[in-house]
């Protein structure tokens, strides 16, 4: 059965989900999971050098059999990497299994954030090297287009560029209890008009 307080925050790298997500998790109770962070210690390795070494393919790999070990638990905020969702296996598994979150914020917030990151496989050139700001706002525009009709088909959604934080954390949470609540309720009714067929 599909568990409600099972949360996945997706959105683009660099909308905020690694900084929201422990903060989210504390406000509404819940535990915290990273799945890239996961992966890497798994992995005994960066997610860099994942893609260098074995390929974007492999990575996916990792990262459903990752997915697998949590899609049963609750009261659970998982942060999802940015290109979970372009995974046939990953999505089904997300979107069976419990509440998605959208992090929306827009192509130019996201390059200023990204543009001193050097982590990022995906925002580096096709030899590796540093892409320029103005390269990494192309990219990050080709990639939603790509993306974003699968983060729009998140539960909730909530705007992460103008917001303090702690204005996006106090907003998510009254969000999610909402939600929560109404999903149980719907579920506890259905079980009962079941027992009594």
């Amino acid at each position: 059965m599909k568990q409600p307080s099972l949360i996945f925050l997706t959105g683009f790298s660099g909308s905020g989900k690694s900084t929201i997500g422990p903060l989210l998790a504390n406000s509404l109770g819940y535990d915290f999971l990273d799945l890239d962070k996961e992966i890497e210690l798994q992995a005994d390795k960066p997610i860099t050098r994942i893609f260098t070494e074995e390929g974007e393919g492999h990575f996916r790999e990792l990262e459903r059999a990752m997915l697998e070990t949590v899609v049963g638990r609750k009261e659970l905020v998982v942060s999802l990497g940015g290109g979970a969702l372009q995974n046939n296996g990953c999505f089904s598994l997300i979107i069976s299994s419990g509440t998605m979150v959208y992090l929306h914020s827009s192509p130019i917030a996201l390059a200023k954030r990204m543009s001193h990151k050097t982590d990022r496989p995906l925002m580096k050139g096709e030899n590796g090297e540093r892409l320029s700001s103005e390269e990494i706002e192309k990219k990050i525009l080709a990639l939603l287009e790509h993306r974003e009709p699968r983060y729009k088909t998140a539960q909730i959604m909530v705007e992460t560029d103008t917001k303090r934080i702690g204005t996006t954390v106090e907003e998510l949470t009254r969000k999610i209890e909402r939600y929560v609540r109404r999903a149980e309720k719907n579920q506890n009714s259905q079980t009962i008009k079941q027992s009594r067929k």
